[in-house]
């Protein structure tokens, strides 16, 4: 084993360096250590500089949470509202009227047929095969015609309900929104739904009260004679049948070869 002296003043220096920088300690507990360094094979050093430790990366700061508005809640009942409205009535008793007629057109029109028939029935000993073909025909031409007019003044009138009640229902949602803007309501409920409310909730009345001043009447389509389906406002119209494609010349028959 070699044994190597050296001078102490580096070495000294060094670690009193050291422990004053890592430590904060005397200068003279450095002096008392031993001045002989005697190197060893294989040996790793007896104390590693660790790595300065890393500091957590800063987090994104969050956003503060917004705090919900406080449900003031009101309760309508639109049946009682419908039911006292003179605008809904009117349109109520209009349709009722148009429905009361077609039914009576229509049977009417059922009469017809049948005396038609019955008409047919003991007049046919006396036609021949064609005429009683033809008489038939005609019969069934008249009977299609007329129950696709009618099914087209059905249609009509339930458009024509439909539309009115599109107005109502407008009108009706602004005077809800109004009464609900002048107490402070921020949700306003149907009342099937609630099982229980006060009565300070209700706002049916005063809804009521202003929708009939603000609504006497609404536009009625006016009644159609069926001679054409009706067509909702902003339909798109009906898209034309493809047309046929342009015949082909018929090719003559192959004829077998001479020979």
């Amino acid at each position: 084993m070699n044994v190597f002296r050296i001078h102490p003043a580096p070495v000294m220096g060094a670690v009193i360096l050291g422990l004053a920088a890592g430590l904060g300690s005397a200068p003279a507990v450095a002096q008392q250590q031993q001045q002989w360094f005697v190197p060893q094979q294989g040996q790793a050093p007896a104390q590693q500089q660790r790595p300065p430790a890393q500091r957590p990366a800063a987090q994104p700061a969050r956003p503060a949470a917004t705090q919900q508005p406080t449900a003031v809640i009101g309760i309508v009942d639109i049946p009682e509202v419908q039911r006292v409205s003179t605008a809904f009535n009117q349109v109520r008793e209009e349709i009722e009227r148009r429905r009361n007629r077609l039914n009576e057109d229509l049977q009417r029109e059922q009469t017809n047929w049948r005396e038609a028939q019955q008409q047919l029935a003991t007049q046919r000993a006396q036609l021949s095969a064609d005429q009683i073909r033809a008489r038939e025909r005609e019969l069934q031409e008249r009977i299609t015609d007329s129950q696709r007019i009618f099914r087209n003044r059905s249609q009509h009138i339930e458009v024509a309900a439909q539309q009115a009640l599109v107005q109502i229902e407008e009108s009706l949602a602004n005077i809800v929104r109004q009464v609900a803007q002048a107490r402070s309501v921020n949700m306003v409920l149907p009342r099937p739904l609630v099982i229980m409310n006060d009565p300070a909730f209700d706002l049916t009345e005063e809804v009521a009260q202003q929708f009939n001043r603000a609504t006497r009447q609404v536009q009625i389509p006016p009644e159609n004679d069926g001679s054409s389906p009706p067509t909702m406002p902003g339909a798109a119209a009906p898209a034309a049948p493809p047309a046929a494609p342009a015949a082909r010349p018929a090719t003559p028959p192959a004829q077998p070869p001479r020979r």
